[in-house]
């Protein structure tokens, strides 16, 4: 996870000082969640009429989405740390952030999907990755594991690489009017095979993290029981 080797620099100089600045306006975290969800509805809109309109030029339309995508990014990394300085950090406000984080994902995805930008076969890989990488972070935590989102691409990667994508589109129209690239892919195109490809070499990274995991709790209860044999 590329982009978690830049959390702690981000969150010190960006995150805390802006956060601060929410929590003292009273502004919720769960605002910010449910902000930030609307924000991707719109981004998975503009992506959609992007690739399917005739009546906007779709650089406008990527543009709008960018932006759009840029601030759902932004504000899911204040709410956390705004809930944290509140004094209000629980388990109902870890649920809302991770259920409105997961329909977000099927917003923006879904948007370039059906706008065309990508064909549906690859989206559809790409958006079970995603579906199953957040679920094996979690479901390692409801074993008692405690919760783990390593491998190499989480969410905040795979928003920035559609940001590089989205960004990428907008130049290469404006330039060659047209969006299609290598093998009738546009970026957008390409960042989904990524996506598709990397999200499911997360999914197996943590399935083996948490598989190791259970063995070595098993081999730990073994041992226990052996010794409490042993001293019988």
């Amino acid at each position: 996870m590329a982009a978690d080797s830049l959390r702690p620099y981000f969150t010190k100089k960006i995150i805390n000082p802006v956060a601060s600045r929410l929590a003292k306006y009273k502004v919720t975290p769960d605002t910010l969640s449910i902000v930030s969800l609307v924000f991707s509805l719109i981004a998975g809109i503009f992506f959609y009429l992007a690739g399917t309109t005739t009546t906007f030029e779709p650089v406008w339309m990527l543009f709008a989405a960018g932006v759009c995508v840029l601030i759902n990014s932004g504000l899911d990394a204040f709410d956390g740390a705004v809930a944290r300085m509140m004094g209000i950090a629980g388990k109902k406000g870890d649920f809302l952030d991770h259920v409105i984080d997961r329909y977000a994902d099927v917003f923006i995805i879904g948007g370039i999907i059906f706008g065309g930008l990508c064909p549906w076969q690859i989206g559809l890989i790409a958006i079970v990755g995603v579906l199953l990488t957040s679920y094996l972070g979690t479901q390692a935590q409801a074993m008692d594991i405690g919760r783990y989102y390593g491998g190499i691409m989480g969410r905040a990667d795979r928003l920035i690489i559609i940001l590089v994508g989205t960004l990428l589109d907008i130049i290469y129209i404006a330039i060659y009017d047209h969006s299609f690239l290598l093998y009738g892919l546009s970026f957008l195109g390409w960042v989904m095979v990524i996506i598709a490809i990397f999200s499911h070499v997360t999914a197996f990274q943590r399935i083996y993290h948490i598989w190791k995991a259970i063995k070595a709790e098993e081999k730990s209860k073994m041992q226990e029981i052996q010794s409490n044999d042993d001293n019988r």
